[in-house]
C-alpha cells in the first residue's frame, strides 16, 4: 500500500536508506581486508560475517532504489523564482517492494546464526546439528512474519496473528543462543574469549527483540505513511546493530582466537 509523503519524510526514509547502505558496504570490507589477520580455523566464521553485510548492502541498493522510484518531485517550471518552496512528492505509480528486507533476512539471519556457531568449541557434528536448526527456524521464522507485514491499514488482527506465529521459532532461536550455546561456552579454555561470545549472544537476542517491536508499530498508533516510516527506519536500525555491530564482536573473538592459537603454536 502506498501513502503520500512530504518531502521531509521522503527525505527521512531516503537517507537513513542510504545510511544503512553505506554502513553495510563499510563492514564488508572491513572484515574482508582483515581475513589475513584471522587464523585459518576461524576465516569460515569471518568470511560469513562479510557475506551477511555484502548480502544487505545488495539489498539496501534494491530497497533504496525502489524508494526513489516510487516517487517524484515535481520540475521546476521556466520563469519561476530563483528561490522557491521544497515541493512534496508525488506518486509515481511504481510500488515501493519493501520484499527485499525479507528477502535479505532470509539469506542473511541464518548466516547471522551460523557465524556465531562457527566461533563456538563445538564437535563438527554439533556445529553442523546447530546450524541445521537455528538456520532452519530463523528461515521459518521470516517466512511467517512476511505475510502480516504487508498489511499495514485495517485487518491488524491477521498483522498480529503473523507475528505471533513467527515469534514461537524466535523464541527457540533465543533459547539456544541463551542457554542452549552456554555448555559449548562455559568449556572455552580462555575466560576472555567466553565472555565475548557469551556478550555475543546477549548482543544478537537484545538486537533481535527490536525486530518484533517495529513488527507492532501498526497496531501501537502508527498509521498511514507514519507506519511507512516508523517501519523503515526501525528496521534500518535493528539491522545495523545486527549486522554490522555483531559482526564486529564476531571479529575480536576471531581476532582473539587466533592470536591465543597463534602464541601456543609458538610456544608462548
Amino acid at each position: 500500500m502506498m501513502f503520500k509523503m512530504s518531502a521531509g519524510e521522503f527525505d527521512l526514509v531516503y537517507n537513513s536508506l542510504s545510511f544503512t547502505l553505506a554502513s553495510m558496504m563499510a563492514s564488508t570490507l572491513f572484515f574482508w581486508l582483515r581475513l589475513s589477520s584471522v587464523h585459518e580455523k576461524y576465516k569460515t566464521a569471518m568470511t560469513v560475517t562479510g557475506l551477511v553485510t555484502f548480502i544487505a548492502a545488495y539489498h539496501y541498493i534494491r530497497i533504496f532504489n525502489s524508494w526513489v522510484d516510487a516517487y517524484e518531485f515535481p520540475a521546476v517550471t521556466e520563469g519561476a523564482a530563483d528561490s522557491i518552496a521544497i515541493q512534496d512528492p508525488t506518486l509515481t505509480g511504481k510500488p515501493f517492494n519493501d520484499a527485499y528486507r525479507y528477502m535479505d533476512w532470509l539469506l542473511t539471519v541464518p548466516l547471522l546464526l551460523i557465524e556465531i556457531i562457527f566461533c563456538c568449541n563445538l564437535s563438527p557434528d554439533e556445529t553442523t546439528k546447530k546450524a541445521w536448526a537455528l538456520g532452519a527456524s530463523s528461515g521459518l521464522m521470516i517466512i511467517l512474519g512476511y505475510p502480516g507485514e504487508m498489511i499495514i491499514e485495517g485487518a491488524m488482527g491477521v498483522r498480529f496473528m503473523f507475528w505471533a506465529a513467527a515469534m514461537v521459532p524466535f523464541l527457540y532461536v533465543v533459547y539456544t543462543l541463551l542457554v542452549g550455546l552456554k555448555e559449548a561456552i562455559a568449556s572455552e579454555g580462555n575466560p576472555k574469549v567466553a565472555a565475548m561470545l557469551t556478550q555475543t549472544c546477549y548482543a544478537t537476542v537484545i538486537s533481535w527483540c527490536t525486530y518484533p517491536v517495529v513488527y507492532l508499530f501498526p497496531m501501537l498508533g502508527f498509521e498511514g505513511p507514519h507506519a511507512v516510516i516508523a517501519i523503515q527506519l526501525g528496521y534500518c536500525v535493528s539491522d545495523i546493530i545486527s549486522k554490522c555491530g555483531v559482526g564486529f564482536l564476531i571479529y575480536n573473538i576471531t581476532i582473539t582466537k587466533s592470536a591465543a592459537l597463534n602464541n601456543s603454536l609458538l610456544g608462548k
